[in-house]
């Protein structure tokens, strides 16, 4: 938040605070929904202290640095009306207490008499905010974790932080800090089931949490081909439950590469300055890029359980945007995300991938098999368009992907939008940020809905088809 969305002391901020240079590339991205405060800052945020005129500094014990609490929930909702994103509150299920998460719901959504609700409105708030999501906890399942629960202590204390937050609003979402763990969820959902829309997991593959040894591009790679898994896992846990389809499934942190905060509870070892090596661009490179593209890909063939998805951060550490004093830098995975919510709308439909070629990655672990191509399509029936993402992982062989349309007749002539870079490893920094760009160029087709595609390694494409009437 603070030097990213939030900075008083730019020239790029407005009066109020928020970087429009930041908020702008966010909102080209067209995000449905925004997490806040969201990781272990939340359990031991307490946002009593971020509301109103004046604000004491505090320490915060997660990250044992000092929060200005200048920044806080009516912020956070300027930025996300700024941006033209949902707002989804992460309450503090840690040092919280259940009523500290019931008075947030009434600061944000009562409408009438409330001690918080007319603190909100001599906040300048006549209206309610009407804030639709709400996470009880972060991450309460990890010993990493203050507050940490046994599996039994949070079932319970899910269960009467729902019924006091639906007291107050009935109409919110509740989320519950879930991991794909069977015991785990069993408690949960037994216990508090009844009064939870969602399960929230989170998802790292690279960790780096005390060592900043990112992975090689065909060590991403390998990595990929495990995002299945912690879906999977999640939606059978779900099915033996009998609530597959009742409860939803948000993956609302993730992202390839840990974060790096060694020696957080260390006495003796400097615990703050590594965290710097988080906002090294060069760490995000295609490999960024392509497994983010094979992440979403993954997500759309699972739309039916992942309702929602949380890229963790957005800007900053290993965010898809790098804020710094004269601007901004767009990494390679942002203009994937850019890319996807440009053209990846509508129905999610049927995409077969035949004779994949492949690659083989060796590592301590043992050896992994990668399918080159990875696709996903959608189709926007109320614009006639088909819409198909092609992924080729291969960090070094280009791939002639044949193409064929069943079930509409498609247009003769396609755009197709690249993102393409001269290495597996190319950047963008402070002073060469287009070195990873999107391009766009039409696409013939060899013959009645057929049209071939060289896809370049380590590259992402969305074909865009208009096709006639008549989609079945």
């Amino acid at each position: 938040v603070y030097g990213g969305v939030f900075d008083q002391n730019s020239p790029h901020s407005d009066t109020r605070g928020l970087r429009i240079d930041v908020a702008e590339a966010i909102r080209a991205l067209n995000p449905p929904v925004i997490r806040w405060p969201g990781g272990c800052f939340a359990s031991s945020y307490h946002w009593r202290d971020g509301i109103g005129g004046e604000r004491e500094p505090v320490f915060h014990q997660s990250w044992r640095v000092g929060e200005p609490n200048s920044f806080g929930t009516d912020e956070f909702l300027r930025f996300c009306a700024l941006v033209g994103a949902e707002p989804y509150i992460c309450t503090n299920a840690g040092t919280g207490t259940i009523e500290e998460m019931s008075a947030w719901v009434e600061y944000c959504n009562l409408d009438g008499t409330g001690t918080w609700a007319r603190r909100r409105a001599a906040n300048g708030f006549a209206e309610p905010h009407r804030v639709r999501y709400w996470s009880i906890g972060n991450e309460n399942y990890g010993s990493w974790e203050i507050g940490a629960k046994s599996a039994a202590e949070w079932a319970s204390f899910v269960r009467e932080s729902a019924k006091a937050m639906r007291a107050v609003d009935p109409s919110i979402e509740l989320f519950a800090a879930s991991t794909p763990d069977i015991d785990w969820n069993l408690e949960l959902l037994r216990e508090a089931g009844e009064y939870l829309d969602w399960i929230s997991v989170h998802a790292y593959w690279d960790p780096l949490w005390e060592t900043n040894n990112p992975a090689s591009y065909e060590g991403c790679m390998a990595l990929s081909r495990s995002i299945p898994q912690t879906i999977e896992r999640t939606e059978h846990i779900l099915g033996a439950l009998g609530l597959l389809g009742k409860i939803k499934i948000a993956i609302d942190e993730w992202n390839l590469r840990g974060w790096h905060h060694p020696h957080r509870w260390s006495a003796t070892k400097d615990y703050r300055t590594p965290r710097n090596l988080n906002d090294i661009n060069s760490t995000y490179t295609m490999a960024d890029a392509v497994f983010t593209a094979s992440f979403l890909n993954e997500s759309l063939r699972h739309c039916t359980t992942v309702r929602m998805t949380n890229f963790s951060p957005l800007v900053n550490v290993r965010g898809l945007i790098y804020a710094h004093r004269d601007g901004i830098v767009l990494r390679p995975a942002y203009h994937v995300f850019s890319l996807y919510a440009e053209q990846m709308a509508g129905e999610v439909v049927d995409a077969w991938v035949n004779a994949n070629p492949g690659f083989t990655v060796t590592s301590e672990s043992g050896e992994t098999a990668v399918p080159a191509i990875d696709a996903a399509a959608t189709v926007d029936r109320s614009e006639g368009r088909l819409h198909l993402a092609v992924v080729n992982r291969h960090p070094n062989q280009a791939v002639e992907v044949s193409i064929e349309v069943r079930g509409a007749h498609a247009a003769p002539v396609a755009r197709l939008h690249r993102i393409e870079a001269p290495s597996a490893d190319s950047y963008n920094d402070v002073d060469a940020p287009s070195v990873v760009a999107p391009r766009r160029e039409e696409l013939r087709a060899l013959a009645p809905g057929r049209f071939g595609l060289a896809a370049a390694p380590h590259s992402v494409s969305v074909l865009d088809v208009d096709l006639a009437a008549g989609i079945r």
